[in-house]
């Protein structure tokens, strides 16, 4: 399966796992101040933001933008560790 795409590193990797591993890391203060949309600061869940990035794909590649900042091991070498 991860051969179909080695160089998507999202891939596998569900929307709302994504969310929930930023929550567990940041939490949802944090994370709102990191990314400056409602859903994190507006009587956030998990539920809610998920599909609010579902419908709205600048804020859905800004949260994996910081996922992959956050959780992607960077290699001068690439991901063949």
């Amino acid at each position: 399966m991860s051969k179909d795409q080695p160089n998507n590193p999202l891939h596998g990797i569900t929307l709302e796992m994504v969310v929930t591993r930023l929550v567990d890391r940041y939490g949802w203060d944090k994370l709102a101040q990191r990314i400056d949309i409602n859903c994190f600061k507006s009587d956030p869940s998990i539920k809610s933001s998920v599909n609010f990035f579902r419908k709205t794909p600048w804020a859905r590649d800004e949260v994996e933008k910081l996922y992959i900042s956050t959780f992607v091991e960077k290699s001068p070498w690439g991901n063949s560790r």
